[in-house]
C-alpha cells in the first residue's frame, strides 16, 4: 500500500511540534543550568562566610591573648596592637623588670601591695636562719632594701630571686597568710593555738566542727572551728582581743558566756575562717560550622 501523501497543514503541525520540543529542552537545559549555577554559588557563599567567622574569630582570640599578656605583665607592651612573632620569640617573663611594665598586675603586685605600710607593719619574728634576714643588719629586710636588690639585679637569675625575695619577705607574705588558697585545718588549728599561747592561756578544746557555714561570696569558702575557754575574765578577753587583732579574720558566729564564780568564766564559740579559691587561668574553646548547628535535648 502506498504512503499516505501528507498535507501541508500537516507538514506544518509537525513542524511546530518539533519547534516546540526544541523549546522544552532548551528551557530544561537552562533551567538545569542556572539551577547549578545558582546551588554553585551558594556554596561558595556559604566558604567563604565561614572562612570570614573563622578569620574573625581568630583575630578575636588573638587579640584576648595579646591583651591577657599586656595586662599581667609578662612582656613589654607591643608596638601594635597585638604581639607578632618576633615579641612573643623575645619574650622572658623572668627577665622583664618591672619599670617595664607599668600599671600591670605585676607591677602593681611587686611594687604597690608589696610596699603597703599597713600590711608591713604586721610584725615578723626575726630567724636568724630565715632567708628574710638581711646578713648585714640581722634584721627582717625592708621593702627599701628588697626593692634595692631587685633593681641591682642585672641577669635573668638575678632578677628571679630578687622577685622571689619580694614575694616571700615583703609586705605580700601577708596576703598568704590573712586569705589562704587553701583549705589547711592543722594551719588554721596551729595559728590559733599560737594566739592562745601568746594570751597565757592554753584552750580548753579547740578543734573543726563538723557543720557547714554558707558563704555567698562566689570563690570564698569557710572552715568552722568550735573554741572552749576557761579562764578569768581578763585573759579570756586578752584571748578575744588577739583574736581579733590577727591579720587572718575569724567571725566568731555563735557565743555562750557562762560565769563559774570568783571573777572566772567559761568562754564557748563557734567561729569560721576563710579561703578561697585558687585562681587560674580559664581556657575558651569556641566551635565554627559551617552550616548552623540544631540544639538539642532543651525544652522551650
Amino acid at each position: 500500500m502506498a504512503n499516505k501523501k501528507k498535507t501541508p497543514a500537516e507538514g506544518k503541525r509537525l513542524k511546530i511540534s518539533k519547534a516546540q520540543q526544541n523549546m522544552i529542552l532548551a528551557v530544561l537545559g537552562a533551567s538545569v543550568i542556572s539551577g547549578s549555577a545558582l546551588a554553585i554559588t551558594l556554596h561558595f557563599i556559604e566558604r567563604i562566610s565561614f572562612n570570614a567567622q573563622v578569620i574573625m574569630a581568630k583575630d578575636e582570640a588573638i587579640v584576648a591573648y595579646s591583651d591577657t599578656i599586656k595586662n599581667v605583665g609578662i612582656c613589654k607592651k607591643p608596638k601594635g596592637k597585638v604581639y607578632n612573632d618576633e615579641e612573643l620569640r623575645k619574650c622572658d617573663p623572668n627577665g622583664t623588670e618591672v619599670t617595664d611594665v607599668p600599671n600591670t598586675l605585676r607591677s602593681n603586685i611587686l611594687e604597690k601591695l608589696a610596699a603597703d605600710t599597713s600590711l608591713n607593719s604586721i610584725q615578723r619574728e626575726v630567724d636568724g636562719g630565715s632567708s628574710c634576714v638581711n646578713p648585714n643588719t640581722n634584721k627582717n629586710y625592708t621593702y627599701d632594701e628588697l626593692n634595692t636588690i631587685y633593681d641591682e639585679a642585672e641577669t635573668t637569675e638575678e632578677i628571679t630571686a630578687a622577685t622571689t625575695l619580694i614575694k616571700s619577705c615583703s609586705a605580700l607574705r601577708v596576703v598568704a597568710d590573712a586569705l589562704p588558697a587553701q583549705k589547711n585545718d592543722e594551719a588554721l588549728l596551729a595559728s590559733l593555738d599560737k594566739l592562745f599561747i601568746l594570751s597565757g592561756q592554753r584552750p580548753e578544746s579547740l578543734s573543726p566542727s563538723g557543720e557547714k557555714s554558707t558563704v555567698e561570696i562566689k570563690g570564698l569558702n569557710s572552715i568552722l572551728i568550735s573554741i572552749r575557754v576557761n579562764s578569768d575574765v581578763e585573759t579570756v578577753y586578752t584571748v578575744l582581743d588577739n583574736v581579733e587583732r590577727s591579720v587572718r579574720d575569724f567571725h566568731i558566729e555563735q557565743a555562750a558566756v557562762e560565769w563559774n564564780g570568783a571573777n572566772t568564766l567559761s568562754f564557748t564559740a563557734q567561729a569560721a575562717a576563710y579561703y578561697v579559691d585558687k585562681s587560674e587561668l580559664i581556657e575558651v574553646s569556641k566551635t565554627l560550622s559551617a552550616t548552623p548547628q540544631v540544639e538539642k535535648g532543651k525544652k522551650k
